[in-house]
């Protein structure tokens, strides 16, 4: 009896063992199924270097299967200060929102901040031009330039994004680079009037939280109001639950969205923005 016993208990636990492996492979399966996005995540990103000026660059890259035949898009994503290309490749995710377009999320140098980290010990981005060499302006320029003769680019939609001092460096690519941008989506940022001068009218979505701490909200009401201005823009309309819709005359819209949150990115934000540029190319 205990022989019997002893091999009812060893088959049964090979069998238990067998049934869990065959459990997480059905479970792995499923995942991928019930994912596709999965497929579009970190995988797919590409680590790129470049050397601007005797200093290497860095940058996650994800590029279409068809790139290299066909016209694609590019959306560069810049990180605020102390964050990088990692965390900010996981919050944006405009790769999966958007694989038919080349997105670039690149990787800061430490910088000194302008409303925290003064010594600089956290990697940030230019605050005007001139700052640093126009180190990460330069960068910038590399980088197109290089995806330009790896893909085929479409140069009516090249954008830019970011969030905090990476949507600052999206106004000063703006004012500095404006003629490659078909549109801009900054982020929890604000443009001085120094700034400002220096913008030529294009189709803008700024995202704000009301409560923000950090980058005042009554500075980005000030640039918005300064936005609808310069893109001579009208009476806005609802759109959605915080968004409000500028048409210009001229081509330019404005898009506001304005949460009630603080200084965080909002997870709405991604799917905005992608929504944003895909309604704006160079005419």
């Amino acid at each position: 009896m205990q022989t019997n016993q002893r091999s009812v208990f060893g088959f049964l636990a090979v069998r238990s063992a067998a049934g869990r492996r065959w459990g997480r492979r059905c479970l792995a399966l499923l995942l991928l199924l019930a994912a596709p996005g999965m497929i579009l995540g970190s995988e797919a990103l590409s680590p790129r270097q470049w050397t601007v000026e005797g200093v290497k660059r860095q940058a996650l890259v994800y590029v279409p299967p068809k790139a290299a035949a066909e016209a694609a898009p590019v959306v560069f994503v810049f990180h605020g200060h102390g964050g990088g290309m990692n965390n900010t490749a996981r919050s944006f995710h405009l790769h999966q929102l958007w694989p038919e377009a080349i997105v670039v999320y690149p990787q800061g140098l430490n910088t000194p901040g302008r409303l925290t980290d003064p010594e600089g010990k956290k990697p940030g981005w230019q605050h005007a031009a001139g700052d640093h060499g126009d180190r990460d302006l330069k960068f910038f320029d590399a980088m197109l330039e290089s995806l330009k003769k790896d893909y085929q680019v479409d140069e009516k939609r090249i954008y830019s994004t970011g969030h905090s001092n990476g949507g600052g460096f999206t106004y000063l690519l703006w004012a500095a680079r404006g003629d490659r941008l078909a549109a801009v989506a900054p982020s929890a940022s604000a443009a001085g009037a120094r700034l400002q001068s220096a913008l030529k009218p294009k189709p803008a979505l700024h995202i704000a939280g009301e409560q923000d701490p950090l980058v005042k909200f009554a500075w980005q009401k000030a640039t918005m109001d300064a936005l609808r201005q310069l893109n001579q823009c009208g009476e806005g309309q609802p759109d959605g639950k915080w968004c409000m819709v500028y048409e210009s005359k001229i081509g330019a819209p404005l898009v506001t969205c304005i949460h009630p949150g603080q200084h965080q990115f909002i997870p709405e934000a991604p799917a905005l923005i992608v929504k944003f540029f895909k309604q704006h190319a160079k005419p």
